[in-house]
């Protein structure tokens, strides 16, 4: 029975020696109060007695939302500086034995560099370039904190506090500069308006043009078509002219006419032209066919 009893304060003794570390956590142990090593991820056991876990340390990144820090700036303005630190321990026994209190010691550091980074800088740069301004004191306290087994991921200025005699001019300022990008962006908009204007007027002289143009080719047209549509009609009329005049020689020919015929038509042409002749030459071939003389007879008869 007695031995049962021991059985089970050894097997509760050494259950309560077991400790079972987390992959986020890192213990530290020391043997017989000196440094013996770290204890990571898995189940390990304390050795009783002997051992001894001296500090349990997160490997998650941390968040330290200091409290806001006075710097005076390089043009003398008295500014508070709200500030928030991302850090993470990688160096578990650097960070337990190379510095006392070491959160307190990293809210001195951040105070000190921002009043060195800030200090070179006047108001209108650090408000303008913040974002470097938070890269080069990340920087700065990133290379401090390493000797305490600490990195440093980011460094934001949350806030910065300005005095109320300044924060009333830079809003007087910035009500300045929103009226001047007004009247600039009103006086663009009239401009572009003006533009446009004229560019439609010159779109509109330009369409009025062609159009004229476009009329005048068209009357152009239409007068060239009328010229040769007469100009084809004569043509058409002159030659039905010949025509008929060779149809009425060809029917002359064909009927034979009498030597009578001839000479009484002969007469006919003879007598139009005397009306308007004062000389009359008579063709051989009608001569041949009647003298003169009666010719000349038979015209005065008419």
């Amino acid at each position: 029975m007695l031995l049962f009893i021991l059985t089970i304060i050894s097997i509760v003794f050494i259950l309560l020696r077991v400790r079972i570390v987390s992959q986020s956590q890192a213990y530290i142990i020391e043997r017989f109060g000196s440094y013996k090593y770290t204890w990571t991820v898995g189940i390990k056991f304390l050795i009783p007695f002997s051992d001894k876990i001296i500090q349990k340390i997160s490997l998650k990144e941390q968040v330290n939302d200091f409290t806001p820090q006075p710097v005076l700036t390089r043009d003398n303005i008295m500014i508070e500086i709200d500030s928030v630190l991302y850090f993470q321990i990688v160096e578990p026994k650097l960070y337990t034995y190379e510095i006392e209190k070491p959160i307190s010691a990293l809210e001195n550091l951040t105070a000190t560099t921002l009043r060195n980074i800030i200090g070179e800088l006047e108001l209108d740069n650090l408000l303008s370039s913040r974002e470097s301004v938070n890269k080069k004191i990340k920087l700065v306290l990133d290379e401090a904190a390493k000797p305490w087994g600490i990195k440093i991921n980011r460094m934001e200025l949350k806030n910065i506090i300005l005095p109320e005699d300044i924060k009333e001019a830079l809003e007087k300022e910035m009500k300045a500069e929103r009226k001047k990008r007004e009247l600039i962006f009103l006086a663009e908009g009239e401009k572009k308006s003006r533009i446009l204007k004229a560019e439609g007027e010159k779109i509109s002289t330009i369409l009025e043009a062609e159009a004229k143009m476009r009329e005048l080719v068209l009357i152009a047209e239409a007068e060239k078509e009328a010229l040769f549509i007469k100009a084809e009609g004569e043509a058409e009329y002159l030659v039905k002219i010949e025509k008929a005049k060779a149809d009425a020689i060809k029917k002359l020919n064909s009927a034979e006419p009498s030597k009578e015929v001839l000479i009484l038509r002969s007469i006919e042409s003879f007598e139009k032209l005397s009306h308007t002749a004062s000389k009359i030459i008579i063709p051989n071939e009608v001569s041949q066919l009647f003298s003169p003389k009666e010719m000349l007879k038979e015209i005065k008869d008419k």
